[in-house]
């Protein structure tokens, strides 16, 4: 009887062992585009699993959506655009917190860019920048960062946003509508931009890192409920998406996808991301994705100032509401700062 009961004890111990635990299951929000990059890598090289836990991935047509979801604890982690949305649902009380960056335009990684139709630089409909006044312009949404960008730039020129008439598309429609010339001109990112331009629909004229250098132009973002109940796998989901951006980091060189082992990323991207085609993939100018997580509380501050002086944003919220640093900061603490390899 007393071997029966210790084989019954150590039976029990194993079946609960951390080894054998099962891995907690956390819903997280993806628009299937390459800034989900980090998140594919520690899917697909098993960083989530390393931490205890399954990536279950939503996707979502629109990062502004993923927001509802954070706040009624239908998703776990998110992210996407920096946008007035963001920062109302703080001020609704809305459950969340930006806890990482998701995409930066560091100098030499401008993956946004404005455009204007190449016919009308041909034709010298378009010379400088003041020439935008009273076009239509393809913007992503009203009220995003893109909008800040912007307005920094026709600023020099003597003009705003408001002497255009915007038309709101996705990215992928933007393309369309300049082949249709629906629109004059508009703000894309990659891989729309080469697209436009390799079409000859399109001409590149400023970057994002050009008009805004270190602009936070996307985010990671957590529920509230996730980091107060499940702190300990808000850290590790933490540490391993640093690990897939560092990965990611390691094989760029001047801005794409050029350095020893790009090719396997790239193949990670293919299979993950909406975009099934390796030499886009191969060709265009990526965006940084913070190895460490830090966050641009200047440019966030910039961004929030911007929505507020437009009447963007209802209610009382200030950018301190909005941000938790701890969780990268502990999940740094295991990884150490980001050293990239010779």
């Amino acid at each position: 009887m007393r071997r029966l009961i210790i084989a019954a004890a150590l039976s029990v111990g194993l079946l609960t062992s951390p080894a054998l635990a099962q891995p907690v299951p956390i819903r997280v929000g993806i628009t299937n585009n390459a800034a989900d990059v980090g998140l594919f890598v520690a899917d697909k090289r098993g960083y989530f699993a390393a931490e205890g836990i399954k990536a279950e991935f939503v996707s979502f047509a629109a990062a502004a959506r993923m927001i509802t979801a954070l706040g009624s604890n239908d998703l776990e982690v998110g992210g996407g655009g920096v946008a007035a949305g963001l920062f109302n649902a703080v001020a609704r009380g809305i459950g969340l917190k930006i806890v990482a960056d998701k995409s930066t335009s560091v100098p030499g990684f401008g993956s946004g860019a404005l455009m204007v139709r190449k016919d009308h630089q041909e034709t010298g409909r378009f010379k400088t920048l003041s020439d935008f006044k009273g076009f239509k312009i393809a913007l992503p949404a009203p009220g995003t960062a893109t909008s800040t960008s912007l307005d920094m730039a026709f600023a020099k020129a003597g003009i705003s946003l408001r002497d255009m008439e915007p038309v709101f598309l996705s990215f992928p429609q933007m393309v369309t509508a300049l082949e249709n010339k629906a629109v004059d001109g508009g703000f894309l990112t990659e891989p729309m931009v080469s697209m436009a331009v390799s079409r000859g629909l399109a001409v590149k004229l400023l970057s994002d890192d050009e008009i805004f250098p270190n602009h936070q132009i996307a985010v990671t973002l957590y529920s509230e409920k996730f980091i107060r109940e499940n702190r300990e796998k808000a850290v590790g989901f933490m540490r391993a998406l640093l690990r897939g951006n560092r990965d990611y980091h390691s094989v760029i060189i001047n801005g794409r996808l050029s350095g020893p082992g790009s090719e396997d990323m790239i193949a990670i991207l293919n299979e993950y991301s909406a975009i099934k085609d390796p030499s886009v993939y191969r060709g265009i100018q990526v965006h940084s994705a913070d190895p460490d997580g830090r966050l641009r509380p200047e440019s966030l501050q910039t961004d929030l100032d911007y929505f507020r002086a437009r009447g963007l944003i209802q209610g009382n919220v200030e950018l301190k509401d909005a941000m938790d640093i701890s969780i990268a900061a502990e999940a740094l603490k295991t990884l150490g700062p980001y050293q990239r390899k010779p």
